[in-house]
């Protein structure tokens, strides 16, 4: 899979983080918290820059999170993939060949169980496991599904990158500018 090289999957906010992201080798970026104007010209501009854009589509303000929605951003931003909890996007975003990465927020067991029942049907490419501090379960949700998991959420110092890491996430989403900064230099983001 793709992010079997990138331990650290940076997530830009802002534009202005975009800019920091660019200049750091990895490969693939996620993109949140934007306007449906931006879409294309961020996910564009990241492209241009050689890298591979991941797209959260509950976080586009002005576009509602469905599967219309996906088809518009598959169709017309282009994106490497999207990342979403809903079971609809992630199965157009399958349908459109590009990488799926659902999320999962560990709330309690009988929403833990649904995640699974529902994991069997959407089959994404990734399971994103918010919050990314709790490393068994990091390890259960990728023994139960098969399927590679990212750690995500509270991800706020290196020791909570490595027991991620050491528990089974194939890589770790994180917005903290430090983190990016600590590992951009393992191997050019790599394990």
């Amino acid at each position: 899979m793709p992010f079997s090289r990138q331990r650290i999957l940076p997530a830009a906010r802002k534009v202005k983080d975009l800019e920091k992201l660019l200049r750091l080798p990895y490969e693939y970026v996620v993109l949140l918290d934007m306007h449906v104007a931006q879409l294309q010209p961020i996910v564009q501009l990241a492209k241009s820059n050689g890298k591979k854009p991941i797209v959260h589509a509950d976080l586009i303000e002005g576009l509602k999170n469905d599967e219309y929605a996906a088809e518009f951003i598959c169709q017309i931003a282009r994106p490497a993939g999207i990342v979403s909890t809903r079971a609809s996007v992630i199965a157009k975003t399958k349908q459109n060949k590009l990488l799926a990465i659902q999320r999962l927020f560990l709330l309690d067991t009988n929403a833990l169980e649904k995640s699974y029942a529902l994991f069997e049907r959407t089959k994404p490419d990734y399971i994103e496991v918010l919050p990314g501090v709790i490393p068994h379960m990091i390890a259960e949700v990728h023994e139960r599904t098969g399927i590679p998991v990212f750690a995500g959420g509270l991800i706020r110092s290196v020791n909570d990158v490595e027991q991620a890491l050491a528990a089974g996430a194939s890589a770790v989403t994180t917005s903290d500018k430090a983190l990016w900064k600590h590992y951009e230099n393992d191997d050019n983001g790599s394990r």
